[in-house]
């Protein structure tokens, strides 16, 4: 698993507008401490991908191809935190 990747923010009201932004794009928070937030997208896979799976391994692993490209595409999926840096 990589580090999330960073998103530095000067205040609290700043903190609640770009969490908000990121949740608007698809992502979900996965915990919230008193200056951050990590947030994640949940992406299984694209669709022309679980279908180019099925093509060449449905009839071997009876879907079970199709559910670890789901699970690989999940645990590479992206993250970021988002904290307030005071200087």
């Amino acid at each position: 698993m990589s580090a999330p990747r960073l998103r530095k923010v000067n205040s609290s009201k700043e903190l609640d507008t770009v969490v908000d932004d990121y949740i608007t794009q698809g992502y979900k928070v996965q915990s919230t401490g008193e200056n951050s937030t990590l947030l994640r997208k949940n992406q299984w896979g694209s669709t022309g991908g679980h279908l180019l799976v099925a093509l060449l391994t449905i009839w071997w692993t009876l879907g079970v191809g199709n559910l670890i490209y789901a699970l690989i595409a999940y645990s590479g999926s992206e993250k970021v935190m988002v904290k307030i840096v005071t200087e």
